[in-house]
């Protein structure tokens, strides 16, 4: 088993935390993980992706060559489209559908979301309004990983005990929100795929 994923977004979007999740979980299942990451000026809204590689057995490089990704998690779409030539032929595109929206020429949505669209196998949810109606906009990255989930050979229990584990130093009340707002991109995710599935 080999699972290669690259997660990105803006600084303060909680990149670093959810590739934090994949790893302690994918360790407590004994898997072998390398991580990679690259920060950008986070309070400028600079660019900031990890490369996040799991597998059953040794891993020589952190780094995810092109064309090798199964999956690219993005907390912001357009940044979702910087690592396009990463991804496998029948790869994975997860993104928000919320822009942020830091350069003064962003492109229009709809022609990001049309990009996006033309790989089969995509995801793209609300997942920051949902975040914001479990009641913190910043939990949109465990949206997003709750939807990344579904497709991952990670079991659930490691996944939500890893967020249980991360986010315990905080608060009881910061560890049900992250969960509930990871639950909820799982159930996004599952209506998503039945959506396109169906098209």
């Amino acid at each position: 088993m080999n699972t290669n994923i690259i997660i990105s977004g803006v600084g303060g979007q909680g990149i670093l935390t959810i590739a934090a999740v994949l790893d302690t979980a994918a360790l407590s299942e004994n898997l072998n993980v390398k991580q990679s990451e690259v920060h950008g000026m986070s309070q400028r809204g600079g660019a900031v992706q990890s490369h996040v590689r799991i597998s059953d057995k040794e891993i020589y490089s952190d780094l995810i060559p092109k064309e090798k990704a199964d999956m690219i998690l993005s907390v912001e779409p357009m940044e979702l489209l910087r690592y396009l030539p990463y991804l496998k032929k029948d790869g994975w595109l997860i993104t928000d559908s919320k822009p942020f929206e830091n350069i003064f020429d962003y492109p229009k949505k709809d022609d990001v979301y049309k990009q996006i669209k033309t790989h089969k196998n995509h995801i793209i949810i609300n997942a920051t309004s949902q975040a914001k109606r479990i009641g913190n906009s910043k939990a949109a990255n465990m949206v997003l990983l709750g939807a990344a989930s579904t497709l991952l050979p990670i079991p659930e229990k490691s996944m939500t005990d890893a967020i249980k584990k991360l986010f315990q130093r905080k608060s009881e009340k910061i560890v049900k929100l992250n969960l509930e707002a990871f639950e909820k991109g799982k159930e996004l995710a599952e209506n998503f795929k039945d959506f396109v599935y169906r098209e």
